[in-house]
């Protein structure tokens, strides 16, 4: 899908829907979700190989659900458990002109790690654009010493495409990443 397209659909954006999979609900995230969130925004392992500074109290995750996520022109859910309406992740879909292609990513609390939650996650997220918005290119970055991550990327369908890398938001470290992508037609 062309930028100029997907310009014209930023109306959903407005509002982030609500999804659903089979065990999860995939919601905007709120500020009552604030200490959910902070549980893996602050854990060191969650956050190894994220561009992001670790997230030091639950005001800096405030910061977060009230000013940096509206700003955001991507689809960005909360992952919750349907059976409780725990919080326990979260993701995000857009755009990437430069590569005219949907990147996705995903976190998750490390207690829930193991269990095929960002799978399934990342799965209703790339059906979620590839209906609603008619996305057909699909793109997505892990750090090579986070091999769980390409599992997942593999399991949505993606393929390897080359190695790259990125950095942290402040510059201070590189990681050594794989770079995946898929078509759908």
């Amino acid at each position: 899908m062309g930028i100029l397209r997907w310009i014209r659909q930023k109306k959903y954006y407005k509002r982030t829907p609500v999804l659903e999979t089979e065990r999860l609900i995939l919601r905007p995230i709120t500020p009552e979700d604030a200490e959910a969130a902070f549980v893996w925004l602050s854990d060191e392992r969650v956050n190894k190989f994220m561009p992001y500074n670790i997230y030091k109290n639950v005001d800096e995750v405030l910061y977060w659900i009230n000013v940096s996520l509206p700003k955001t022109k991507d689809c960005s859910w909360g992952f919750a458990l349907k059976e409780n309406n725990v919080l326990i992740g979260s993701g995000s879909i857009k755009f990437k002109e430069n590569y005219n292609a949907w990147n996705f990513g995903y976190n998750l609390n490390s207690d829930y790690w193991g269990n095929g939650y960002a799978t399934e996650a990342a799965k209703r997220m790339i059906e979620y654009v590839y209906e609603e918005l008619g996305a057909r290119d699909f793109c997505a970055t892990h750090a090579t010493d986070n091999p769980a991550s390409g599992r997942v990327l593999e399991k949505c369908g993606l393929v390897f495409d080359h190695y790259d890398e990125y950095s942290t938001f402040d510059g201070k470290q590189t990681f050594k990443a794989k770079f995946y992508k898929m078509h759908l037609d």
